[in-house]
């Protein structure tokens, strides 16, 4: 038995630059952190399990990994060549299609985990740009490559994605007094709505060229906003997550919608500096910068939006930034 967990990020500015449309003709980058919400997966060979084992949100017992309904899986199996005498599983902290990137930190585990049971080993590079090819290349999905780096890395990190497809990762010097000020003055709630990143993203892919400067301006943030946090200006801050945000919108029609900005002017008006939804858009979770002291306010005023729209999922997730990628809890192999 293999057990590897890989946490799930909150990117900050920076977020739709790391798409290979974009960073093939100028820098894509993007500044996030690792939070200690996981997605964890389970990997075994047992002796009575002679085709393919899957359990997700569905239990799945076929004879090939071909026949798998899940496509990550069945094409990480296929890739890697094992195909019978498999057992995977998965377990999540979020709820799926929240914008915290968690079907790329399955894949980061699910990957580190087919590796271990192959008796290999791999680094945390490797890790995300294997878990990227399975994602981008294998199954074809319209995303870039922030989510799988941050998750395979860990820790608060500008990740720069450059023309010839390397990742440069740059850590983010900060004490533990400055991570943690930081994200007193951060709240973070699901909407309640699941959202389909691809259809947002694949719209966003064919407007690269329209986009062009809203995405160069979106990159070059990135540095403005590592320097605002490393002088403690978070007022600043939030007017940055704002600004970007509003950037973001014009980048595909599905973004948002009037649920969602209902929600985020809830927030300002509640007295939040800034915020933006997290992930392509469309739904999932919506992040504010604020002062500690709005707190109350804030969720008082989200939750009323969620009740008249009959969001019953609406919760807010409490978090905390980790410093840890990808790793292994147990490996019985």
């Amino acid at each position: 038995m293999i057990i590897v967990r890989a946490p799930t990020r909150v990117s900050f500015v920076g977020g739709g630059t790391d798409i290979a449309s974009f960073y093939k003709r100028y820098p894509g980058r993007v500044i996030s952190s690792a939070i200690d919400k996981y997605i964890y997966v389970a990997v075994s060979r047992p002796p009575l399990v002679r085709g393919v084992s899957a359990r997700y949100s569905i239990s799945e017992l076929v004879e090939h990994p071909r026949d798998i309904k899940n496509n990550r899986i069945r094409a990480a199996l296929i890739d890697s060549g094992i195909m019978s005498n498999i057992d995977v599983s998965s377990f999540s902290d979020v709820p799926i299609k929240s914008g915290l990137g968690s079907s790329s930190s399955f894949s980061v585990a699910l990957v580190k985990g087919l590796y271990l049971s192959k008796g290999a080993k791999i680094d945390r590079a490797e890790n995300a740009e294997r878990a990227a090819h399975l994602e981008i290349n294998l199954v074809g999905e319209p995303i870039g490559k922030q989510d799988q780096y941050a998750s395979a890395f860990g820790g608060f990190n500008i990740f720069q994605f450059n023309s010839d497809e390397s990742v440069d990762v740059i850590p983010i010097r900060i004490d533990f007094r400055l991570r943690s000020e930081f994200c007193k003055h951060l709240i973070l709630f699901f909407t309640g709505i699941s959202r389909d990143a691809v259809s947002v993203l694949g719209e966003q892919v064919t407007k690269t060229d329209s986009n062009f400067e809203i995405l160069k301006k979106m990159s070059d943030s990135v540095y403005v906003f590592r320097d605002k946090l490393l002088a403690r200006d978070f007022n600043g801050l939030g007017g940055m997550l704002h600004d970007g945000w509003i950037l973001k919108k014009g980048l595909a029609s599905k973004v948002s919608n009037s649920i969602i900005d209902e929600f985020y002017e809830a927030g300002l008006v509640a007295g939040a500096w800034g915020g933006k939804l997290l992930g392509a858009g469309g739904g999932g979770c919506i992040l504010f910068m604020a002062p500690p002291a709005k707190k109350s306010a804030l969720r008082l005023a989200l939750a009323d939006v969620a009740q008249k729209n009959n969001l019953k999922d609406f919760a807010e997730i409490p978090f905390n930034f980790v410093q840890t990628g990808a790793e292994t809890l147990l490996n019985h192999n």
